[in-house]
């Protein structure tokens, strides 16, 4: 495993926008309001040739009215034992303040290096504002500034000076799961039954998850990366500028993902929002699985796991490869087959097919069904290859390409489908015309000339 780094401090010191920094990419969401990181936000982190995992964690407080206050001391608490190095980030714009204190004491007793960053420096003009944190008896403190980035150079290299070495062979390809659905409909509390550990904030209250947080798990010399993202809501439902930026993420992580978990609570039904949310993951063409989570509150015998997978299938045709799973994140009631479902979505998502069994398969099916004509001409299906994976696209040079109807497009696709065994993936096919197309009469008639000659 890659070294862990833990970033600590208690609410908007800029730990965020250090992680961000660090991380080099905008994962974590940054904003003027504290409290907007409640969970650990998990980030790969290179600096020259060494590798490590920054950890961002939420604002540690005591004695906060915040409903999440002790939930997210938890989360910082467990951050900092599992972690190699600790930076704690101090601000220094504003100064000293009462939870500086109480954070540096506890963490005097921890047997792992402890770096005391002073955030909020931006030059050396400013550096005198450390004065006051040296009184505390810190022997090292490291300015800088996280949104522009003096003295984070210098600060780095003595971090990954500390860092163990990572010496562990690398797992087999990593697996990105995007976790989606509506609010409160349990993403969070399935992740943390798949990690088997309390990772995420779970709470009944809509919108605790805010930001998309990266968990990594691996099993069996497998890489899991679980993205839990916001919960998402219509449009209208939507009025704080910081949720739409959080669900803006959620989409994106679906750009990023190679599997959506897409999960709906099954006690409250199919909702035109979990269709919705279902439509997003097929325009990006990602690998699908339909989670009906709370299987525990449905009564079986009003309502069946097969009937009610033929309900979301009917509701959502175009995702009729998606496979259906009833699960309870409460009771762990069949989430662990989830991890067999997604290795087998996994791996159909990034099957290539050859280009001869492609080729057998658009014949024998055009033979079956002869396609439609085009101003009194036959289509004609030259040549089919696979351009690409994730998801498996295919292209067929085609006479007359914008002439192919979708229902026949369809055709072709579900017999690609069938003959291949990829009946839990998306599929695309595409059409082009053929370029390049040899003139025989031509090659005759110049060959004619030369033996003339």
């Amino acid at each position: 495993m890659k070294p862990v780094v833990a970033i600590i401090g208690r609410p908007n010191v800029g730990k965020s926008t250090l992680f961000n920094r660090m991380t080099r990419r905008r994962d974590a969401i940054v904003d003027d309001m504290p409290g907007v990181t409640r969970d650990r936000h998990y980030g790969d982190v290179r600096w020259d040739e060494h590798e490590f995992i920054a950890v961002d964690t939420g604002g540690f407080v005591t004695g906060d009215d915040d409903a999440f206050a002790a939930h997210i001391r938890l989360q910082v608490e467990r951050a900092v034992d599992e972690a190699d190095a600790v930076v704690l980030v101090l601000d220094g714009k504003h100064g000293l303040s009462p939870f500086d204190c109480d954070l540096i004491q506890k963490l005097r007793g921890v047997k792992k290096p402890v770096f005391h960053v002073v955030n909020k420096i931006d030059d050396a003009h400013q550096e005198p504002a450390l004065y006051e944190f040296y009184d505390l008896g810190i022997e090292t403190l490291y300015s800088l500034s996280a949104e522009h980035g003096y003295g984070v150079p210098d600060f780095m290299d003595a971090l990954v000076a500390v860092l163990p070495k990572n010496e562990a062979p690398p797992a087999e390809g990593e697996i990105r799961i995007a976790v989606v659905g509506r609010p409160n409909a349990g993403k969070s509390s399935l992740i943390n039954r798949l990690l088997g550990q309390e990772r995420l904030l779970v709470s009944p209250e809509p919108g605790t998850t805010r930001d998309s947080v990266d968990t990594v798990l691996q099993r069996k010399g497998r890489t899991y990366r679980f993205i839990d993202t916001a919960g998402i809501r219509r449009k209208s439902k939507v009025d704080l500028k910081l949720e739409k930026f959080s669900i803006i993420k959620a989409l994106k992580s679906l750009d990023e993902c190679d599997v959506a978990l897409i999960v709906l609570d099954a006690e409250k039904g199919i909702t035109d929002q979990d269709i919705k949310v279902a439509g997003y993951a097929f325009e990006r063409g990602c690998g699908a699985i339909f989670v009906a989570n709370k299987w525990d509150l449905v009564d079986e015998k009003r309502l069946t796991p097969h009937k009610f997978a033929q309900q979301l299938q009917d509701a959502a045709r175009y995702l009729h490869h998606a496979p259906v799973m009833t699960v309870s994140a409460l009771t762990g009631l069949r989430v662990a087959k989830l991890f067999a479902l997604i290795d087998q979505v996994y791996r159909q998502f990034t099957t290539r097919v050859g280009t001869g069994v492609v080729n057998r398969i658009v014949s024998e099916a055009t033979e079956r069904t002869e396609p439609p004509l085009h101003k009194g001409r036959r289509l004609k299906f030259y040549y089919t290859t696979q351009v690409a994976e994730r998801p498996p696209t295919f292209v067929s040079f085609v006479n007359f390409p914008d002439a192919v109807h979708f229902s026949y497009q369809r055709y072709l696709l579900n017999q690609i489908r069938s003959e291949t065994g990829l009946d839990k993936t998306p599929l695309r096919l595409l059409f082009r015309q053929r370029t390049g197309k040899i003139d025989f009469a031509a090659r005759k008639k110049k060959r004619s000339r030369a033996d003339r000659r």
